[in-house]
């Protein structure tokens, strides 16, 4: 199981650059385990695209319907004390908004303690280097 981020989702979503290299590490492993708010997350993105003109109202709807296909099989690390309070110390920590580090943190208690044990998925810089930093293997292991 790998934990991904919202970053990694996208292009799962809706075509992208990066779209076959998250294809190929989602069919190597298909059990995708995810923060509670990434489908907000992940609806917003494709929302911002719509309204920014960079995709038509169809292919947004139709990305829409893949996402609930996605969040349908996928494991959600719930809204926690303990999710809130890994997020407080990673903000000390790491240059990072509060998604990203909820993100995080939320990877942090699902790898209980072994931040080396879980693959963690993303594409943002930001948040890439704050994983590794925290030892999570990150992937795709190079970017573009």
């Amino acid at each position: 199981m790998r934990y991904w981020d919202s970053s990694a989702l996208l292009p799962l979503l809706i075509q992208e650059e990066t779209t076959n290299v998250m294809s190929k590490i989602l069919a190597a492993d298909p059990s995708l385990l995810v923060w509670w708010g990434s489908a907000v997350e992940c609806a917003s993105a494709l929302c911002r695209l719509e309204r920014e003109g960079n995709s038509d109202a169809d292919g947004v709807s139709a990305a829409l319907e893949r996402l609930a296909v996605l969040r349908a099989g996928w494991h959600e690390v719930q809204p926690s004390d303990m999710v809130r309070e890994n997020a407080v110390r990673l903000l000390r920590a790491h240059d990072l908004r509060a998604a990203d580090v909820l993100q995080l943190a939320a990877a942090v208690v699902a790898s209980e303690g072994h931040p080396h044990s879980l693959p963690f998925v993303c594409l943002d810089a930001r948040l890439r280097r704050a994983a590794d930093r925290e030892g999570f293997p990150v992937e795709p292991a190079r970017l573009r």
